[in-house]
């Protein structure tokens, strides 16, 4: 199994040293002329982050209470969520350490709410005194600029210290967060978090929630490899026996076996798998049966079974971008690199079709980059060659496709530098 990881998750942000800390939380009090905009001194991801609550409307002078999740809610989530499974790591990893730093640690889900807290008892109870308890909601759009609510937004470790808050009330405060992903779908699980009083400030503690965040990904990787081995022991039996097109997925489609095709790495699944006919933009029209731990899927062929004809390109959101395949029984959702938006907004603004160096032109302003493009084309291709033609590239024949674009025109794609990007944004 192969988990990709983007820049964005191993770039470390820059911290302010021990020795800078008072200087810069001095000029990051300084607000620009006319009181408006975050202080002019801050860290480019924290100026973004105040540029967001801004435009949200919240008061720095706001409270940071935030209604509580019933004990009831807290538990359930705890139970449904993947980091239950290694809250007893990150208790052995963290907490210790926290405690000596007279620090705590807080684990949220993707809401930013929070489920765990751990750590020094005398932190614990000032932590009450800012609502950061469990239950409470620390998304920037309740709690302004902090470190689990930015985490959130940017998907990327960052720290946030004294008056980089947005809101007056934390700014005897210095946390720092990283995200957690789900290694079987690149999914983001939730936050962990170091946070204390401003007075223990130190840079080191970004790489630590960096690091222990990295090895919670890495024990659940570990624990489905075992899983896809179980997986593995029952199906490979059963496919032997079998003829035709078959595979054997967990239920994230991770590949445990297969018969009659070459192997994959992962088969895309409907959101909402159930046993029966089922189509699956990769292989077409399939018979599904439920496995242990997974799935036995048969391709099937026949009249009929042609592809869906609806595909969605969610290009709303920075960091949740995805293609769906919408069927009248079911949807098949796949979650999108920026390069691979990249590539399929330029097919769905030009239905006629694209050739490669079009294509290289599209995104790189450089037509002779077409080795690129084929190559990423036929990484897409593997998910949806029943959607996709080629000669020339293009969404098949009937196939309706929306593109669901930001709210502001500016934000779509916003680091990307694609040609046919930046056309859209000022059109």
């Amino acid at each position: 199994m192969r988990v990709e990881t983007s820049a964005a998750e191993v770039r470390r942000p820059a911290v302010p040293r021990p020795a800078q800390a008072p200087r810069r939380i001095r000029r990051s009090g300084e607000r620009k002329p006319g009181g408006e905009g975050p202080p002019t001194a801050l860290r480019a991801e924290i100026g973004a982050s105040w540029d967001r609550v801004l435009r949200s409307g919240l008061d720095p002078d706001q409270s940071t209470e935030s209604v509580l999740l019933e004990a009831d809610e807290v538990e359930r989530r705890r139970r449904t969520s993947a980091l239950n499974e290694v809250m007893p790591l990150l208790n052995e990893s963290l907490v210790s350490l926290a405690d000596a730093a007279q620090q705590i640690v807080v684990v949220t889900d993707v809401e930013g709410r929070v489920l765990w807290r751990r750590g020094n008892p005398g932190v614990l109870r000032r932590a009450d005194g800012i609502c950061l308890a469990e239950g409470a909601a620390w998304a920037e759009e309740s709690t302004g600029t902090n470190a689990i609510g930015t985490a959130l937004v940017s998907r990327a470790p960052v720290q946030v210290h004294s008056s980089e808050h947005f809101v007056r009330r934390l700014h005897n405060w210095t946390c720092a967060a990283a995200p957690v992903r789900d290694p079987r779908d690149g999914r983001l699980m939730g936050i962990v978090d170091m946070s204390g009083p401003a007075s223990t400030f130190h840079p080191t503690s970004l790489v630590l929630v960096g690091s222990v965040a990295r090895l919670a990904e890495s024990e659940l990787r570990n624990r489905h490899l075992r899983a896809i081995d179980r997986l593995r022991s029952v199906a490979a039996p059963l496919l032997c026996r079998l003829g035709g097109r078959a595979v054997a997925v967990d239920t994230h489609g991770w590949l445990a076996a297969v018969t009659g095709m070459p192997p994959v790495e992962r088969l895309p699944l409907p959101k909402s798998m159930r046993p029966g006919r089922v189509w699956l933009p990769s292989l077409g029209m399939c018979e599904a049966e439920p496995l242990p731990g997974g799935w036995l899927v048969r391709a099937t062929e026949g009249p009929g079974d042609g592809p869906r004809r609806r595909v969605v390109l969610d290009l709303s959101r920075p960091h949740g971008l995805s293609v769906s395949v919408v069927g009248a029984v079911d949807t098949w959702t796949q979650r999108l690199s920026p390069r691979h938006a990249e590539l399929l907004y330029a097919l769905a603004s030009h239905r006629e079709g694209r050739t490669a160096s079009e294509l290289a032109e599209d995104i790189f302003g450089d037509a002779t980059r077409t080795v690129t493009v084929r190559a990423e084309i036929s990484r897409i291709r593997r998910h949806l060659a029943e959607v996709l033609a080629h000669r020339p590239y293009r969404f098949g024949e009937g196939v309706e496709v929306e593109v669901v674009h930001p709210e502001q025109p500016a934000d779509l794609l916003p680091r990307s530098t694609a040609p046919v990007v930046v056309r859209s944004r000022t059109t």
